[in-house]
């Protein structure tokens, strides 16, 4: 087989393209092919598919194809141009290349998947022998190719929460399609602007579709979901986990406090406890758990503080709202007729917010999606040393957890 019929058998040619000629470059490693077409070829107008003559030829052009064994291959051709009655004159649609890129579909896709395996561009350019600016510029037209072709789906139950972009009060605002696992919004800040940018993104049918919003106590989210989705306040399920957080930290404040008072006695049992305190049982060594068994015995106000936050799990146990919301009436009577202030303060915050918290009996969500795709979005900020430019970060976010189809057809 000669070298020029090889490589249009893996290059996927067909009429009226056809490799003219092969040229290998040992110094440089390259090999370089360079594909034309027959005179007197008509193409169709990318517009209307209307069969059309060639009207002139653009200057050559290069794509990076993959490689011949560690030969880096490029392709040549001088793309033609139509002169269609209705559209003028137009570049006709080349096989191997999308419009605008300088890379071959094989290899975009061979890209994508290396992104994708190495989670970082950096990672991906050592094994693609590309530059910063040609590795990321595949990520890019990938996620523009998915969002354009990414149709709006029904959500019946989302998240939204905020995420660090930079140190400091420095915030995006994510959404969260919570049964395909997939981020499906971005805006900057974390206010009720940032969440009303958001909803803004997303169909009339995809808000009108909701059912449910896992979200934390933050006010700022609650004002923009009541004001994007019908019937919000019926839909919103304040999140378990970042509720049984406020209630962990009580338990440290109360335990730092007593143990300043303790030590200023002279007596050190709670040094070193707190991972005993803000651990699951399940989690603890045997040798922690006997610890932890003998300073609970003690009756320390650390030690009632950590009982009623254990009691608090018991709340997303109920079948229904109305039992949920008894057993809270109860574990909130307890709690504050007690002295362990930081706890009494989460006692009053939960139940001014009550209703949308035991909502998740009715709906049963929690923002755990959003907490997995948050610390996948951190890994990959590690592993690039972080994002400097804000729309990279959101576009990275969409490459690696949109769940958009990023491959060339």
């Amino acid at each position: 087989m000669q070298e020029t019929e090889f490589y249009q058998q893996i290059l996927g040619l067909k009429q009226p393209w056809f490799v003219a000629d092969v040229k290998l470059d040992p110094e440089a490693q390259q090999v370089d092919v360079y594909v034309e077409h027959p005179e007197g070829t008509s193409f169709c107008c990318p517009e209307c598919g209307k069969a059309c003559s060639v009207y002139d030829h653009t200057k050559s052009r290069r794509w990076r194809h993959l490689d011949t064994m560690h030969f880096r291959t490029v392709l040549h051709a001088q793309p033609p141009r139509v002169n269609c009655p209705e559209h003028g004159v137009r570049q006709a649609t080349l096989p191997w290349a999308e419009k605008s890129s300088r890379f071959t579909i094989f290899f975009e896709r061979f890209a994508i998947d290396v992104l994708l395996a190495t989670q970082t561009v950096q990672g991906a350019q050592g094994i693609l022998k590309t530059s910063w600016d040609e590795t990321w510029h595949i990520l890019k037209r990938a996620v523009a190719r998915g969002q354009a072709r990414k149709s709006a789906k029904p959500m019946p139950r989302i998240g939204i929460d905020e995420k660090a972009f930079r140190k400091g009060q420095n915030y995006i605002t994510l959404i969260y399609d919570l049964d395909r696992s997939t981020v499906e919004a971005i805006s900057d800040g974390n206010d009720t602007e940032s969440g009303n940018a958001c909803f803004s993104q997303l169909s009339q049918e995809q808000r009108d579709s909701v059912e449910a919003i896992a979200m934390d106590m933050s006010a700022a989210f609650v004002r923009s979901a009541k004001q994007n989705i019908p019937m919000a306040e019926h839909k919103i399920v304040h999140d378990r986990f970042h509720i049984m957080k406020l209630a962990s930290e009580a338990v440290d404040k109360v335990r730092r406090g007593e143990h300043r008072q303790l030590k200023s006695q002279g007596d050190d049992r709670l040094t070193g406890t707190r991972y005993l305190w803000l651990s699951g049982q399940e989690n603890l060594t045997d040798a922690q758990r006997e610890r932890f068994d003998r300073v609970y015995k003690q009756e320390l106000e650390t030690g009632k503080a950590w009982a009623y936050k254990e009691m608090l799990r018991d709340l997303w146990h109920h079948e229904d709202a109305g039992s949920a919301t008894l057993f809270f009436q109860d574990w909130y009577r307890r709690v504050i007729h007690t002295k362990l202030t930081p706890l009494k303060k989460v006692a009053r915050t939960i139940k001014e917010r009550l209703a949308n918290v035991v909502s998740y009996c009715v709906h049963g969500i929690t923002n755990a999606v959003a907490e997995g795709i948050n610390s996948k979005i951190m890994s990959i900020k590690r592993r690039v040393g972080g994002y400097r430019n804000r729309e990279n970060f959101k576009t990275a976010i969409y490459f690696y957890c949109g769940g958009l189809d990023l491959c060339p057809q």
